[in-house]
């Protein structure tokens, strides 16, 4: 897997690489439009994701609940970063895009939109420069749990504390 040998693996702190080791690899090459793959790919990413909570909470690491609908194309729930020792929690949604796995899911926090340069419409984080090469080269071995580990909490750990510093996020303390 290209986790291993990529440059980008040198702005990621050794956590996060020991973490992203745990969550296990995907093998179906499927997305929403393929039926009966994407029921095999779906029980995948549920396996990847159980799995990724567990070390999470292992590690008392805990910090979003998701959930999808029956079609497993809409997922929402929460997430959350603590910051100076408090609480700071979001509502977290992404779609399954078509094109899926060889397009990774837009993550949306819908209540931090326009808060930061680093989002885009809609409350969309951005992935651009540091996450979406990595899963380009990492399909279909990357899933969900991947995206969230890799995409949505580097950018909760960049970007909560700006946000706090300016001010902007007394609503979602906890």
């Amino acid at each position: 897997v290209a986790l291993l040998s990529n440059p980008l693996t040198a702005i990621m702190d050794q956590n996060t690489k020991n973490t992203v080791q745990k969550i296990p690899l995907l093998k179906t090459k499927a997305g929403p439009r393929d039926k009966d793959a994407w029921a095999a790919r779906l029980k995948e990413e549920l396996m990847s994701l159980i799995s990724y909570v567990k070390v999470n909470k292992a590690e008392d690491k805990d910090w979003f609940r998701i959930e999808c609908n029956k079609t497993g194309t809409r997922w929402t729930g929460k997430c959350w970063y603590y910051y100076d020792r408090v609480r700071y929690e979001f509502d977290v949604e992404f779609d399954i895009p078509v094109t899926y796995p060889a397009a990774a899911p837009e993550i949306m926090l819908p209540q931090l939109e326009g808060m930061t340069a680093k989002m885009y419409r809609g409350g969309k984080i951005c992935q651009t420069q540091h996450f979406e090469p990595l899963w380009t080269r990492n399909v279909p071995a990357f899933g969900i749990a991947h995206a969230l580990a890799l995409g949505l909490g580097p950018w909760l750990a960049a970007e909560v504390p700006d946000l706090c510093g300016r001010g902007m996020l007394e609503k979602f303390a906890q």
